[in-house]
């Protein structure tokens, strides 16, 4: 199944004047971001105005607050998302034009012909080993072009042209787009059930997945990460493998993880020691598939392995935001089970290891479909924790399903943690606050606004 179909790829040179609607999202402004340092022209809207809007405007596109047909102006080509409803203004009137209307995953496809492409997929971690893969070419002496759903923390920056022929980029799977790509190397993490409002089932899932291996060119490789036996099962139909993890046949293996603070050590085959300022063991499969990948480039591993030790992280993906009242307070992007379990495996291993007090995690759920599919699982994640503080569903685009609440999430945590349910998020970061004691780790996970309660927080605490 795919619910985005694969198109012919369209050489960028020849997408014309490219329009985005909602150019404002992080994909989207990243495509945009990507093609205007090629000099194409660009003009997009949005529903409301942001700082990435005004990122572009510097750099030279031509940005609209609010959607309407004239903002197309003499454009040749569209660029959508699945968000974007058919009865938006602006779609209409291309649809209306018969102007060349691309899926983002279309648009960036184009930008990536030509290039050494390396493509990230997976339920998990595909933020994480793209931004991780990004740093690790730029030390190794490359200059790739890179397209990120995320931010790194260095430069603030989810994508960029470089002037090198390698171009990386985060797969999505969740509405098929990843099945537009044709990579020369394609990256799979590890395949969960996620997205099950778009997919009819797991096997549903699995089957995209192993289209997108078909889609690797002639030649190419896939990075496996064996640890996962889904992976481990379609790898067997991928003409060459590059298989990584901790298990004993891995081409690249984890060995001796060791956490260290806010990072770790550990051992990579053929590629010696490596040291990780990010936590986690997780984070230590992201940098092996990232040896694996540099492995079949053909890439200078020394350099890499340098690159990942300089890696300062991704926006969201366990980010320390500060320190207040002697309560530290990190951010988390993690919406599924597997993300929260492995966030609280590695603040565990960090609270032990810098004697530290307790985990407080504040969790939004993220979709009602997502909190009534895996309430159980959820709750079960929670657990690791000291206390757990739950918040209300974040609906995104979907509207409320009867009986569906944070409050399912909270019912499910075991017995252990203290466990509060608040459904009002205007209280939310004075709740956390008056809970937070000198010692103390607090993460806000989720991939709604419960963002914005961490420094709130902080300036509470201080």
């Amino acid at each position: 199944m795919s619910l985005v179909d694969p198109v012919d790829v369209v050489p960028a040179d020849r997408l014309g004047r490219v329009h985005f609607i909602a150019i404002g999202g992080a994909g989207m402004s990243g495509i945009a971001r990507i093609m205007l340092g090629r000099g194409m022209a660009v003009s997009g809207s949005d529903a409301r105005d942001s700082e990435l809007l005004e990122q572009l405007a510097e750099m030279g596109a031509k940005v609209f607050v609010g959607h309407d047909a004239a903002h197309l102006g003499d454009a040749d080509t569209v660029v959508v998302s699945t968000a974007i409803r058919e009865d938006n203004p602006e779609l209409a009137a291309a649809r209306g034009r018969g102007l060349r209307i691309l899926h983002r995953a279309a648009a960036l496809a184009s930008l990536m012909a030509g290039r050494r492409a390396v493509a990230v997929a997976g339920t998990h971690g595909k933020t994480t080993t793209t931004s991780m893969l990004t740093v690790a070419l730029q030390h190794a002496g490359l200059d790739p072009s890179y397209c990120i759903g995320g931010q790194l923390v260095t430069t603030g920056l989810g994508a960029a042209e470089g002037t090198g022929d390698v171009f990386a980029a985060e797969a999505d799977e969740s509405d098929g787009s990843f099945l537009m790509y044709s990579p020369q190397v394609a990256v799979i993490t590890n395949v969960e059930a996620d997205h099950l409002d778009n997919y009819g089932g797991f096997e549903e899932v699995k089957a995209n997945f192993a289209r997108f291996i078909e889609r690797i060119e002639p030649g190419g490789v896939l990075v496996a990460g064996i640890d996962d036996p889904v992976v481990r099962e379609l790898a067997a139909a991928a003409p060459r493998v590059l298989g990584y993890g901790e298990a004993e046949d891995a081409d690249v293996r984890v060995t001796g993880f060791t956490p260290r603070g806010l990072g770790s050590t550990f051992e990579l085959s053929g590629a010696g020691a490596v040291e990780l300022a990010v936590p986690g063991r997780h984070n230590a499969l992201n940098a092996a598939a990232v040896v694996a990948v540099a492995r079949a480039l053909g890439v200078d591993e020394a350099g890499v392995v340098k690159g990942l030790a300089a890696f300062g992280g991704a926006r969201r993906r366990l980010e320390l935001k500060g320190e207040a009242g002697g309560v530290q307070v990190f951010d988390s992007y993690a919406h599924h089970p597997t993300e929260l379990t492995a966030d609280l495996s590695a603040t565990g291993d960090y609270v032990r290891e810098s004697g530290r007090s307790r985990i407080i995690v504040v969790f939004q759920p993220h979709l009602y479909s997502r909190t009534r599919f895996f309430a159980a699982e959820f709750g079960a994640a929670l657990g690791a924790a000291d206390v757990a503080v739950v918040l209300d569903v974040y609906g995104a685009r979907e509207d409320p399903e009867p009986g569906v609440t944070g409050e399912l999430i909270a019912d499910a945590v075991p017995e252990g943690p203290q466990v509060h349910y608040l459904p009002d998020f205007a209280t939310a970061a004075e709740r956390v606050a008056g809970l937070a004691e000198p010692g103390d780790v607090v993460i806000t996970a989720g991939a709604g606004d419960v963002t914005t309660l961490g420094p709130r927080i902080l300036s509470l605490l201080s």
